[in-house]
């Protein structure tokens, strides 16, 4: 933690480093930990696919840069914004609420929630489309029996826990829309693949199942079956 005070134009200087920043070899450790993940079940296959993992990479490289490293979005904040903090933190969230370490707890804990929900989901999905792949067979059971694609919305569930609740920045939050818009596009692009494939098989799957997120009463389901093990 640290104060912040006005220099001679008005302007907010720091006057010591901003609390749970500048530890750039966890960075580095985290982005390798996370990139891994990410290829394990993301390996991409062609030119749309890279278009994805790309933006998927620069925002894991972003996000874990402000979140161990250099804290870009407070430092700009408080330059453009004129945000003015007693107390001042490397996250967002418990900077702008003021609500310190508490702060950063909570969104800590709701954003590790939803981000193991999210790789839960999209390696679950992995080994479910692995399996029916070997099998010669369309995937239509456990996850695929509630959402068309599972992994896609894991990857949007993980992201969105990470980059958005847990440590927001200014390219992460900018990032997220960009990435999702990517993979539904590739979603629709597999799924002429499929009708192609499977026709009427599919063409009825399709019809039954929603896209990405189950109805209200089914999130409990998928939550429980994305679980790892």
């Amino acid at each position: 933690m640290n104060n912040v005070t006005p220099d001679s134009n008005g302007l907010f200087n720091i006057n010591a480093h901003i609390a749970h920043s500048e530890f750039w070899g966890l960075a580095v450790v985290m982005i390798v930990i996370v990139s891994w993940v990410f290829y394990r079940y993301f390996a991409p296959k062609n030119w749309r696919e890279w278009t994805g993992a790309g933006l998927v990479q620069a925002f894991i490289i972003a996000l874990y840069a402000e979140m161990y490293g250099f804290p870009l979005t407070i430092y700009l904040s408080i330059r453009l914004f004129g945000l003015d903090r007693n107390q001042l933190n490397a996250n967002l969230w418990s900077t702008l609420l003021g609500m310190g370490e508490l702060g950063m707890m909570i969104a800590m804990i709701i954003g590790y929630g939803l981000a193991f929900i999210g790789i839960g989901l999209f390696a679950e999905g992995w080994r479910e489309l692995y399996r029916a792949q070997g099998e010669h067979r369309l995937a239509t059971t456990g996850l695929y029996s509630l959402v068309r694609h599972p992994q896609y919305t894991g990857l949007f569930v993980g992201l969105f826990g990470e980059g958005v609740v847990h440590w927001p920045t200014i390219f992460s939050v900018t990032l997220f829309p960009l990435i999702v818009i990517v993979y539904i596009l590739l979603a629709y692009r597999e799924e002429r693949q499929m009708l192609k494939q499977f026709g009427e098989e599919y063409r009825l799957y399709k019809a039954r199942v929603p896209m990405f997120f189950p109805g209200p009463r089914r999130w409990g389901q998928l939550i429980n079956q994305s679980q790892i093990g």
